[in-house]
């Protein structure tokens, strides 16, 4: 196995402001999740008000997902060209707005329409708080600082979904709500004006922050303009780039439909009302993951600096692993707390691929590259992102159709997709040590 040099990646300590930077980052993805996670929330009383169907359902996140990723790639190259800070802080604007949109339109399509908004505007956050991140801490602490902003990911679902949860049991049933300009709005359209409202906080907190200097770059507007700098880098990476891209979309696809159906889950299985298991699953996301988040980082961190450059994708193979197991055991509850206790595993293994997915991307990108490269893996793993709900709900609709029908769907996608993901990753996982190994990205910056 190629051995990283422990100087390249070591480069200097890491201040308390550059902590706060990423903290403050954390905060971003964090509010970017709850607006996001907010829906899988309201799709039961959604779907009685609106009659819809399970695969309409899963469209809703789809046609999030689908735009989060198309805009990403030119949002990336503002992001690479101009100041992150600023694109960052209109974009946040704007997905709150549209966040709050969703309480007062009344039909499928333009409620579709808002979260097309939403997600465009949030497909900001990963390139900015890449580039930014990869400019502020050494190397070798990138993991831990990608792990620490991807931890607002993990909180910010669990947020949504204990909030969201406590929201929706009050205005479930209640009346419709008159407001005025939009008139009558459905009790549980208020719960997008409540988790929407936080934006404007962390938008202020944004504010106390200042754009850094891009780092490693003579000519920073120079480089990002040659035409060649992109196409460069992937042909010099392409295997390890495939494989990343491929393999953790895989993942992505069987982790967002493992999240957006658990409450629907809970509540035709074992006959609790979503939005009250949503309570329960929340607090155990956001424990269980950002203890998968953190720990599998700092693991991934050591293992680097000792010289395994593919220490990050056998950790994330090993928590692939992990879920398909957890989430087979899981149709074998009889009742709702066994269930919730078999989720503890699931939840844990659910989290740790995701930020070492991320972390690796910083690892082996040049400064002037890492917004789009970020840009082009988010607009990669959108087909996972968007197709994850809706296979689901499919299966749910036409094979799997009794009330726990929705498990042993999701037992399948978690299978098939699951082990799709490590075999791809496990034949890649060569390329990507080399990658790092190369040793140009890894100069000190």
């Amino acid at each position: 196995m190629p051995s990283t040099n422990k100087s390249s990646l070591y480069l200097g300590r890491t201040s308390t402001y550059q902590w706060w930077m990423v903290f403050v980052l954390m905060l971003v993805t964090l509010v970017s999740f709850i607006d996001r996670q907010i829906i899988s929330l309201v799709i039961e009383p959604m779907k009685s008000d609106l009659n819809l169907t399970d695969s309409q359902a899963g469209l809703l996140y789809s046609g999030f997902a689908l735009f989060y990723a198309i805009a990403g790639i030119p949002l990336a190259w503002l992001i690479d060209l101009g100041n992150r800070k600023h694109i960052l802080s209109v974009c946040l604007t704007l997905w709150t707005f549209f966040t709050m949109a969703g309480g007062v339109l009344h039909t499928f399509w333009w409620i579709f329409a808002a979260r097309v908004g939403v997600g465009i505007g949030e497909a900001s956050v990963t390139p900015a708080a890449h580039s930014i991140i990869g400019d502020i801490v050494p190397k070798i602490t990138l993991p831990l600082a990608i792990a620490i902003f991807q931890s607002g990911a993990i909180v910010g679902t669990g947020l949504a979904f204990i909030f969201g949860g406590l929201v929706v049991s009050m205005v479930r049933h209640a009346e419709p709500v008159y407001i005025p300009l939009f008139g009558f709005i459905h009790a549980w359209q208020l719960s997008f004006f409540i988790v929407a409202a936080p934006g404007f906080l962390v938008l202020l907190l944004l504010q106390t922050i200042r754009e850094p200097k891009r780092t490693g770059l003579d000519d920073t507007s120079q480089k990002i303009r040659s035409k060649g700098a992109l196409r460069k880098f992937y042909r010099a990476n392409w295997k390890t780039i495939l494989t990343h891209h491929t393999g953790f979309a895989c993942f992505v696809l069987m982790g967002h439909a493992f999240v957006f159906w658990t409450p629907s889950f809970f509540e035709r299985a074992h006959g609790v009302p979503a939005e009250t298991a949503a309570i329960t699953y929340g607090l155990i996301f956001i424990i269980a993951g950002t203890i998968a988040t953190l720990s599998s980082a700092k693991l991934a961190q050591n293992l680097l600096f000792k010289g395994s450059n593919d220490s990050l994708i056998l950790i994330a193979i090993f928590g692939a692993l992990g879920l398909i197991l957890s989430i087979a055991f899981i149709p074998f509850a009889n009742n709702s707390f066994t269930a919730f206790v078999l989720y503890i595993p699931a939840i844990f293994f659910l989290n740790v691929p995701f930020g070492l997915s991320f972390a690796a991307l910083p690892l082996i990108a040049p400064a002037e590259l890492r917004g789009r490269v970020a840009a082009i893996y988010m607009l990669t793993i959108s087909a996972g992102t968007a197709l994850g709900p809706p296979i689901t709900g499919y299966l749910s609709d036409h094979i799997f159709i009794t009330n726990d029908g929705l498990i042993h769907a999701l037992r399948l996608v978690t299978g098939v997709f699951g082990l799709a993901g490590i075999s791809i990753l496990l034949f890649g996982k060569k390329h990507f040590a080399e990658s790092i190994d190369k040793g140009h990205h890894l100069n000190h910056e």
